[in-house]
């Protein structure tokens, strides 16, 4: 069963998370992310959670960590200059393998930049923006209804694989109103327990080791030194860091078709959109003035870990075409696959394409 609301893009997040079961939120107030914490300040309490404005982003990253460590379904929300300062923390994140969601609705930069103005410039800062080699999901919602859905699933997500999970929204996104159908209950997937007598950073054949929670009866060290399976800081053994660091991205990247959630529109298309966020919306409207089977549309919902194979789908494209806010930050990545032209359509400032601007962008077919 469903029941309909009418919900700002942020609202959606904040009740998403609480459907999938989030007990901490530790954040800051930046726009124009900051209703996605009001609203949990005012929610989470009230069903047994712990809500926590800390003192700046590094402190909000760091108190989620730490309650993610309790067993706690972890989560902060911010937007770009606190995604920077969130940075360290996220490679600890990574190298300790803490379940936790970040949520970044972003805005224009670089630094203070447009507060209030919609931009998609975090894309590349969210996979690469703290140091050494890792790997990490990133879910681009370009709607209301998924930035409820999306929430949900990168809880999901960060559990399952014990990663940081990134809800990369927009200003767009997160601040308009729509329709959206919420469902009584979600799917809820759980962390796997350690299990007795194993080693608390032994992974095994799926490569994701149990999670042994603080107070739960378990000595473990944490640390974000290169370490054993025992946890224990071993930073001087090539072969150990090797070993370790190659878990952590293949443990992600391995399993990148299985993560990758897309929509296709005409795969028999000569002209491709290629699309995530907000901009996906303006391409869905000239596909539906042209009509023309022969522009097609490759919605990416997963950005991270990049989904290279779906490209394959289009077998007789002849011009990918990538309008993005930001100055072609995932263009590039798709330049890698393919062998076709790649044509960037960037936009900065804050607003988003229009139709008539995309359908300019194809040329004869428009």
């Amino acid at each position: 069963m469903t029941r309909t609301e009418f919900w700002q893009g942020n609202i959606a997040c904040a009740e998403g998370a609480l459907a999938a079961g989030c007990t901490f939120f530790g954040g800051y107030p930046i726009t124009p992310s900051t209703e996605v914490a009001e609203h949990m300040a005012a929610k989470l309490p009230k069903r047994g959670g712990t809500f926590v404005q800390m003192e700046d982003e590094i402190g909000s990253i760091a108190a989620v960590i730490g309650a993610s460590w309790t067993g706690a379904r972890a989560m902060t929300s911010t937007s770009g200059p606190g995604f920077s300062l969130m940075m360290e923390n996220i490679g600890f994140a990574a190298m300790t393998e803490t379940p936790c969601v970040i949520v970044n609705i972003q805005r224009g930069g670089p630094s203070t930049g447009q507060p209030t103005m919609a931009a998609a410039g975090d894309m590349m800062q969210c996979r690469f923006g703290s140091h050494g080699d890792y790997s990490v999901i990133a879910l681009c919602p370009a709607s209301v209804q998924e930035m409820y859905e999306l929430t949900v699933k990168a809880f999901n997500l960060s559990e399952r694989f014990r990663v940081p999970v990134f809800l990369m929204a927009d200003e767009i996104v997160g601040h308009m109103r729509e329709r959206i159908d919420v469902p009584d209950s979600v799917e809820r997937v759980d962390r796997v327990p350690l299990e007795k007598g194993t080693l608390p950073f032994s992974a095994g054949k799926t490569g994701v080791p149990g999670f042994p929670a603080f107070g739960k009866g378990y000595g473990v060290h944490v640390t974000g030194l290169t370490h054993d399976e025992r946890g224990y800081p071993c930073a001087t053994s090539p072969k150990l860091h090797e070993e370790l660091v190659l878990r952590l991205v293949r443990k992600v990247e391995d399993a990148r078709h299985e993560i990758a959630d897309y929509e296709i529109v005409n795969p028999d298309a000569e002209q491709v959109f290629i699309s995530y966020g907000a901009p996906a919306r303006s391409v869905g409207q000239v596909l539906h003035d042209l009509g023309n089977e022969n522009v097609g549309h490759l919605r990416l919902k997963t950005v991270w870990p990049f989904p290279e194979g779906i490209l394959r789908k289009f077998p007789d494209a002849k011009e990918f075409l990538v309008p993005e806010l930001n100055l072609g930050q995932i263009a590039r990545e798709i330049e890698r696959y393919v062998d076709q032209p790649v044509k960037q359509l960037p936009k900065l400032g804050g607003d988003l394409h229009t139709p008539a601007e995309l359908k300019a962008a194809l040329g004869g077919l428009k």
